[in-house]
């Protein structure tokens, strides 16, 4: 069909557009050089408008399609821009050239593959009303999204449906995986301090071991997802970071540990939130500990909606097949 052929005489250019994005990364809203390649881009592919400084670092192309008034909703294709605070290990030609910053989560794949789609719809107009291409920052943690929506883009160019793709690993190429209602968790994460009675290795029942109570608290936090949760509701704890002490003899004052938990359902993020607390204070509590609970809320659940996943999968279907 067309549109694939279209995708495989632009193949190498989009992964040369790809591989300098990879070897540029920039992280967050500090998104600047990217952003300016993808407005030069833009403006190139003959975009109608081109709007920079949404959301901070934002990016928004309108193209007009050749059928119909103009009146017609927009529709929004959205990809993120921001790299990973990760060192780069690769040794690829076109590894990272920025220390300590890498396209760890393939940013610069969805960018490079929109504005594919971007070069393609500005050639052929062939649809009707309007395609708003958006490039967003901060994705990794920044809530860019949020700031673009805050500045008005949505009603700016009275865009009412968005979609967006995900690479994901493991997949066979020419795959797609989507599904109706929460695909991607909710992220929410925790630091739990204990606090306890320091002193010698060599005397522990004058101390209150922080660290062994932090053992027993890993432990019974894997329970809220056995013993607790409904099990038809998804529920994750992961406890990823445990730090106490810094000598051989010396029973420390305290201990931190650190995780995230991942929910699809808004009754099982509160839920588990509590529960986490509850376990951890009560065990500390049995110890005779101190313990304290900070939690971080991040992301809500990515929700697709029925009649536009319906679609997406229909496409999908025309392009890589029925199965």
């Amino acid at each position: 069909m067309p549109l694939l052929n279209s995708a495989i005489e632009m193949q190498a250019e989009v992964t040369g557009w790809r591989r300098h994005l990879h070897q540029n990364p920039e992280i967050l809203f500090d998104v600047y050089e990217t952003a300016a390649f993808v407005k030069a881009k833009l403006e190139e592919f003959g975009c109608d408008e081109v709007v920079t400084g949404l959301g901070r670092t934002g990016v928004v192309g309108i193209i007009r399609g050749r059928h119909g008034d103009g009146s017609e909703t927009v529709i929004g294709l959205r990809a993120d821009m921001d790299a990973l605070p990760i060192e780069e290990t690769t040794g690829l030609p076109h590894a990272s050239k920025t220390a300590g910053k890498m396209h760890a989560c393939g940013h610069d794949g969805h960018t490079a593959m929109l504005l594919g789609a971007a070069k393609h719809l500005a050639e052929t107009r062939n649809f009707k009303g309007s395609v708003a291409v958006i490039f967003q920052p901060a994705e990794e943690g920044g809530g860019g999204g949020r700031e673009m929506v805050n500045d008005g883009m949505m009603d700016r160019f009275n865009i009412k449906t968005v979609y967006g793709m995900h690479n994901m690993p493991g997949l066979t190429v020419g795959e797609f995986a989507t599904r109706q209602g929460g695909i991607m968790a909710a992220t929410d994460t925790f630091d739990i301090v204990i606090t306890g009675k320091g002193g010698h290795a060599a005397m522990p029942h004058v101390t209150i071991d922080p660290l062994v109570t932090a053992a027993h608290i890993v432990t019974a936090l894997q329970t809220i997802v056995s013993r607790n949760a409904d099990p038809l509701k998804s529920l994750v704890i992961s406890v990823t970071k445990f730090n106490a002490g810094d000598a051989y003899n010396v029973i420390a004052q305290t201990a931190k540990l650190s995780g995230t938990y991942r929910t699809l359902d808004k009754d099982m993020r509160d839920y588990a939130k509590k529960r986490i607390e509850e376990v951890a204070k009560s065990i500390g509590s049995g110890f005779g500990a101190d313990v304290s609970c900070n939690f971080i809320s991040g992301y809500p659940v990515t929700f697709n909606h029925e009649t536009e996943t319906d679609f997406s999968v229909s496409v999908a279907k025309n392009v890589a097949g029925p199965t």
